[in-house]
């Protein structure tokens, strides 16, 4: 016979999330808790995914400068005057920031885009990689078996809101499921002695972080907002906040209600242990990120990206007091479906991402007096890479993506994975310069998986998939 209790819990985790993070009160949004078989730990270890909305294109942000693949570049990109995508290996106001990686790609060179000057840098002091051409897939794919449809491929690739779902859920049939993110910590529920802080997102509601028996704590701005009345005066009176504490916190004989209330008071001691737990900003706390100037109009502004990694640092500077040593961070900068405009508009989110990863990685230098570079690695994701070819003021939706890794532990300045070839008709063309990938979400997620703590079979049961590829590992993170 089933538990009823768990059964009740069940019900309400899932009415939970299902209604989502607009309509319902912070309460309700971290409900009970669950506990999973898990392996121990003793160290902290923190993820952070950084994921660029829209999907990215990685033709403009890692770009291929010998001579052969530059004249390609410059053959199919340079194309509608005015409003041309093609970027200049040097110009008097931006040039290309070339990086040589450790290990050579023969006949090849590379550059960043100019915007990503702190980038640049951080590859070049051993910190930064880069892990080329990754993507969706379920299994290792050649062309020919994907224009025959031969092999199993993702469901709906291209699409916005399914490529979102299958990078974060690794459900390549696109269904909706838990996130990856989730799965990890679940595995890793022992080495925390509080569950309620193993999942956080500064960017809404994330797939990445959605788990069976954790909640995520989602965090709007810089603080997490306590439920409105009370505490102090409500209509006046000073008796009437915490009559309503009472009615929304007091056990009750009524099951459903007695849940609610379980999930109120979790609520309630949750997010005052974490505003007094969490270092504070600016003075005396960390540090408020430095202005970032945009690259295409000059002007200096606040960075968002930089503000929501703030609040990561924040929360792992209070690591202690919250009690976890495994946590996975979901943060987020939107506007990368660039079908228009794409030069400027890239331009000014790549130099804010550039600036957000060199603002946070000082930080984990500096926090709390310890240095927490080697125990915190940040990564991309996206919803999938661009197109080679300009639509005349953009690309249109790719496939296969170049993305980044930072953090002490991380093997840097390289290049893992085979950048494809600049151009059309390769061997990696779907269209347009569509990327095959050649690198799956499963390979890149379980290597960080791997540095996290989990065993050869617990990511074996967080990517389903990973079986199907020879190599696991990629070997971009440092183990020991």
């Amino acid at each position: 016979m089933s538990n009823p209790t768990q059964s009740r819990r069940r019900f309400l985790g899932n009415l939970l999330a299902m209604a989502g993070s607009g309509a319902v009160p912070f309460s309700l949004n971290l409900a009970a808790m669950g506990t999973a078989a898990a392996a121990d730990a003793s160290d902290y270890k923190a993820l952070v995914c950084v994921y660029l909305t829209g999907g990215n294109d990685s033709f403009n942000t890692l770009l291929t400068t010998d001579p052969e693949s530059w004249k390609e570049y410059s053959r199919l990109r340079a194309t509608g005057g005015a409003t041309s995508i093609a970027l200049a290996q040097s110009s008097a106001s931006a040039a290309l920031l070339p990086i040589v990686p450790n290990t050579a790609q023969a006949g090849r060179s590379f550059a960043l885009n100019p915007g990503m000057t702190h980038m640049r840098d951080l590859f070049n002091n051993g910190v930064l990689a880069v892990v080329a051409n990754v993507g969706t897939l379920i299994q290792p794919t050649t062309l020919a078996q994907y224009q025959n449809r031969s092999v199993s491929l993702p469901a709906k690739l291209f699409s916005h809101n399914d490529q979102q779902t299958v990078w974060q859920t690794n459900k390549p049939e696109g269904s909706n499921g838990s996130g990856w993110g989730a799965r990890m910590v679940e595995l890793m529920a022992s080495a925390n002695s509080s569950s309620s802080f193993a999942a956080v997102s500064t960017y809404g509601n994330s797939t990445l972080l959605g788990g069976k028996t954790i909640r995520q704590i989602q965090i709007a701005g810089t603080s997490i907002p306590a439920i409105n009345g009370i505490s102090g005066t409500l209509f006046g009176s000073t008796t009437a906040a915490g009559t309503l504490r009472n009615i929304i916190s007091s056990d009750r004989s009524d099951l459903l209600e007695k849940e609610h209330a379980a999930i109120a008071r979790a609520g309630i001691s949750t997010q005052s242990t974490a505003t007094s737990a969490m270092l504070p900003k600016g003075t005396g706390g960390v540090p408020d990120p430095s202005w970032y100037v945009n690259p295409t109009t000059g002007v200096a502004g606040v960075n968002p990206l930089a503000v929501q990694l703030q609040t990561v640092a924040r929360m792992i500077g209070g690591r202690n007091a919250l009690g976890v040593k495994r946590q996975v961070f979901y943060v987020g900068i939107s506007g990368f479906d660039t079908h228009d405009n794409q030069r400027a508009d890239q331009a000014n989110l790549l130099a804010q991402l550039s600036h957000a990863l060199n603002y946070f990685y000082v930080m984990l230098y500096s926090l709390n007096g310890t240095n927490l570079q080697k125990q915190v690695t940040l990564f991309t994701a996206s919803d999938f890479g661009r197109t080679f070819t300009s639509n005349g003021d953009g690309t249109d939706h790719g496939w296969g993506a170049h993305h980044f890794v930072m953090g002490g532990a991380v093997k840097g300045k390289n290049i893992y994975g085979t950048v494809p070839p600049a151009g059309l008709g390769h061997n990696l063309d779907v269209g347009s310069g569509a990327l095959l990938p050649t690198i799956s979400v499963d390979q890149y997620a379980a290597t960080l998986g791997t540095w996290f703590g989990l065993s050869a079979t617990q990511i074996a049961d967080v990517f389903p998939n990973i079986g199907n590829f020879s190599t696991r590992n990629l070997g971009f993170m440092n183990l020991a």
